[in-house]
């Protein structure tokens, strides 16, 4: 489908296109690639690695007489055609080869090109111990998305072209190693071993692997397909532990996708220092170590379960159904996304669903309104890479939400089944997405496809509500605010959609109607046979979008309370929150304490924290004692923002005490910081709260150093603090663990903004020389610290990263970062005399409002 692109210029964001982006085409292809076969041998103490690319290419035409492959750093040694030497030219970015006879068309040909690559930068990875980290495993493992596979093989690297594929490698013989398809082989060769696996089902060139370590190897199975797990051998009941439900989760997605698993095997190899959450590398993905629970991070860890599923999910999206183009990636990262969701909901319940798919949605909302707003299919960019955002993934994984919403269940995973049969072991753009939903349904979504995946942006909802009780008639007016105000030709920012409005009683089945919205405002009128207990806009809550309820307190106070959906209970909550009256407070704390479903307690927890009123702090004090870890931890979260002694009181007792939960211990450690940091009144004392921060950090290693990564965070709050900006250099030195030094990394940016001259120095020399090392995930945590500086100095060094990192994530986020922290520098320094002045106020204004609603309820 051609690129459209529409006026959604409405917010304030900045334009996704930075200089330098163009548009990005499918290249010509010479003909078909058939099969790639790689024969590799990895020198782990050198770092390096020798081999032959071997390509079966069956021309698309007569008389070709070069071929242009992709080949970034590699040291090109010979090349062969059909085994006859040929001349080539190698710039390190490519490899031209001059054939010596031009291709026939149809008649294959096979290329045989010799090469080796020291110290490679990218695409395959070797990890190994080193003097600050004695105790990390030797593995090598590659990541070839988006268009990294040319750093470690030859190839034509665009995900248009499909081929199966083989490799060979010659491994030290304590090593397993682990790649695509069926094991054909294994061979003992002196002190190596030789490692042959074929995979038979076309695939593109991003998606072939190899992970080389000492893993331990779990064995599982599904309907006699192998299931395993690689990890090192000391993780082997984490792996059981994280990646255990796998092979039910394979049963649901051959039924959810109508199409049985695709691949001979399913692996998850886990690997040290990777630098995604996963990849779903054909039948054998890749997993970030980070993700092994020990037993008490599984008490309230989901992040594990959900990237499971999503990295399955995309053997089918993704790796059966390949997209042709990298502008069309939604079609499999947003499924993968949704695929969460629907996961959830199978193993959890259909309230657990639809509160995952609104944090998706918040995903994407706050990337729209802070960083930049774009259509989720452009083909406009400077990276591929770039692409991969909460447009694409958790917009995508709502859009989907959409059509299911659209067509219900059974039309919608029809509609999935048609796409995945129709498409296996090809290549996809977005239109053929809409043309299996026709096919399978008869339904044009186009109109959909147009709203929210062609142009940027999304419906901004603002919703009043008003009975007349002589005529029985409900009120409805609906505002798009998105609009642009006074336009009186047709507004390419509004949405034109049916919208479910329901009016519900406490114990009767709600009445539902659909209206079109499709104006800047209008208002709808409902004929009743009584007043309604609560008003549903968007019932069911399966549109994205942004909601703002202009409800009389009673009808919200009701839908809190009786509203069978989650998601509009928690649009109660949001607006009650914002009438901060002794009435909404009691509605919000009974929720707190009797609402089922976890996910609204902890919203409720989230908004009883911005009422102004010591009857909001006192119920969230009675949210500590929740069952679910989850829901304490918002609570400590949200007494993070109460900046009172009694507060820091109550999370001082937490952390004292503990939790069974590794997040709420963190919470309490970083909500200890922002309250002695940032109380009025400079009570209680700042030492005493850094010691107890610097006990967190002395007494509470564990899992991924959650809890320290907390206590860190609580440090950076101290502004002003010597004693606390010594601590978070202290753990950026190299020997620290991997997640605390980066948090302690970041935190050098938030603890900056009150430092002396002569602290601010060292921190942008520590800064600066953390920036010339060359893990992904140092630069990155580099950059953000950097970000929240207000210095001049700061964009120095971030534009210094921007020019020389190889990485384009890397250099999208500096120069991001180069923007804030010029907004952070032009900001008025006296806006922050006046926040503290604010703080203060707002304390002797809770007092007298607290006092004023607690006589006016005596009344």
């Amino acid at each position: 489908m051609p690129h459209v692109q529409f006026d959604s210029d409405n917010n304030d964001t900045n334009r996704f296109e930075l200089p330098g982006a163009r548009p990005h085409y499918t290249p010509d292809r010479p003909g078909q690639v058939e099969h790639i076969f790689l024969d590799l041998s990895l020198d782990f103490a050198k770092q390096r690695f020798s081999g032959n690319c071997q390509i079966r290419l069956n021309p698309v035409r007569d008389g070709i007489d070069s071929l242009t492959l992709d080949a970034v750093g590699l040291a090109i040694e010979e090349v062969f055609a059909d085994k006859e030497p040929q001349s080539f030219d190698s710039d390190g970015e490519q490899v031209t080869i001059r054939l010596d006879t031009p291709t026939v068309a149809d008649k294959p040909i096979l290329l045989d090109i010799r090469y080796r690559v020291d110290r490679p930068r990218r695409g395959l990875y070797f990890i190994a111990p080193t003097d600050d980290e004695p105790n990390k495993p030797t593995q090598a493992w590659t990541q070839g998305e988006d268009e990294d596979s040319r750093f470690w093989f030859p190839c034509f690297d665009y995900p248009g072209q499909l081929a199966t594929s083989e490799i060979r490698v010659r491994v030290p013989k304590d090593f397993l190693a682990i790649s695509n398809g069926e094991l054909v082989s294994t061979d003992l060769d002196g002190d190596e071993k030789i490692y042959h696996w074929k995979q038979e089902q076309i695939h593109p060139t991003y998606l072939m692997t190899l992970a080389v370590g000492r893993f331990a190897e779990i064995r599982d199975e599904w309907n006699g397909k192998p299931i395993t797990y690689y990890v090192e051998r000391d993780r082997i009941e984490d792996a059981k532990r994280s990646m255990g439900k796998t092979p039910r989760m394979v049963d649901y997605f051959s039924k959810a996708f109508g199409y049985t698993y695709p691949f001979p095997k399913y692996a998850q190899v886990c690997v040290t220092d990777f630098i995604f959450g996963g990849m779903e590398n054909t039948s054998a993905t890749l997993l970030t170590d980070r993700c092994l629970l020990d037993e008490r991070a599984a008490l309230d860890n989901d992040r594990t379960e959900s990237l499971v599923a999503h990295e399955l999910a995309h053997q089918w999206f993704g790796d059966l159904v390949v997209i042709k183009h990298w502008s069309h990636a939604w079609i499999k990262e947003g499924m993968a996304s949704y695929s969460e969701v629907l996961w959830t909901e199978y193993e959890y319940g259909l309230d657990d669903g639809a509160y995952y798919l609104l944090n998706e949605a918040r995903s994407y909302l706050s990337e729209d309104k802070t960083r930049y707003r774009r259509p989720i299919v452009t083909n406009v960019y400077r990276e591929a890479i770039e692409l991969y955002d909460s447009h694409l993934y958790e917009k995508g994984a709502c859009v989907y939400h959409m059509i299911r919403a659209e067509l219900g269940d059974e039309l919608f995973f029809k509609a999935i089944a048609t796409f995945v049969n129709d498409n296996a072991h090809s290549t996809v753009e977005t239109v053929d997405l809409l043309r299996s939903i026709d096919k399978a349904t008869g339904r044009n979504l186009q109109y959909l496809f147009d709203s929210y995946v062609f142009r940027g942006g999304h419906p901004d909802f603002q919703v009043s509500y008003s009975w007349d009780g002589d005529n029985h008639i409900a009120k409805i007016t609906v505002k798009q605010t998105q609009a642009k105000s006074g336009n009186t030709l047709y507004d390419r920012n509004l949405f034109d959609l049916q919208v479910p409005i329901a009016f519900g009683n406490e114990n009767a089945t709600p009445i539902r109607f659909v209206v079109r919205v499709n104006e800047a405002e209008q208002s709808f009128y409902f004929a009743l046979p009584e007043k309604p207990t609560f008003v549903s806009f968007d019932a069911g809550n399966n549109l994205l979008k942004t909601v703002k309820l202009k409800y009389p307190t009673p009808e919200l106070v009701a839908q809190l309370k009786y509203d069978p959906d989650p998601i509009s209970r928690i649009y109660a909550a949001e607006a009650l929150a914002k009438a901060g009256s002794l009435e909404a407070v009691t509605a919000l704390s009974e929720a707190l304490q009797s609402d089922e479903f976890w996910g609204l307690r902890v919203e409720v927890a989230k908004q009883l924290a911005k009422v102004n009123l010591d009857q909001a702090f006192e119920a969230l004090l009675n949210g500590l004692k929740d069952k679910d870890a989850r829901v304490r931890r918002a609570v400590v979260d949200g007494l993070s923002q109460i900046k009172t002694r009694a507060s820091y009181k109550a999370v001082k007792s937490v952390l004292k005490k503990g939790d069974a939960s590794y997040y709420v211990e963190a919470s309490a450690a970083k909500a200890l910081g922002a309250i002695a940091a940032n109380h009025p009144e400079k009570k209680p004392k700042a030492e005493k709260a850094i010691d107890r921060l610097k006990w967190v950090l002395d007494t509470k290693a564990g899992w991924n150093d959650v809890v320290r990564c907390g206590a860190i965070a609580g440090l950076s709050q101290f502004t002003t603090s010597e004693a606390a900006l010594d601590l978070i250099l202290e753990y950026t030195q190299p020997s620290v663990p991997q997640a605390l030094r980066l948090a302690a990394i970041r935190a050098l940016g938030p603890i900056s903004t009150g430092q002396t001259p002569g602290n601010l120095e060292r921190i942008l020399a520590r800064l600066d020389r953390l920036a010339g090392e060359e893990f992904f995930l140092t630069q990155r945590s580099v950059v953000v610290a950097l970000g929240a500086m207000e210095t001049p100095k700061a964009m120095e060094i971030l534009s210094s990263i921007a020019e020389r990192t190889a990485d384009g994530r890397i250099t999208r986020v500096a120069e991001e970062a180069v923007e804030k922290v010029q907004k952070n520098i032009g900001s008025d320094k006296a806006v922050k005399e006046l926040r503290r002045d604010l703080e203060k106020m707002k304390k002797l204004n809770r007092e007298l409002l607290s006092r004023l609603e607690a006589l006016e309820a005596k009344d």
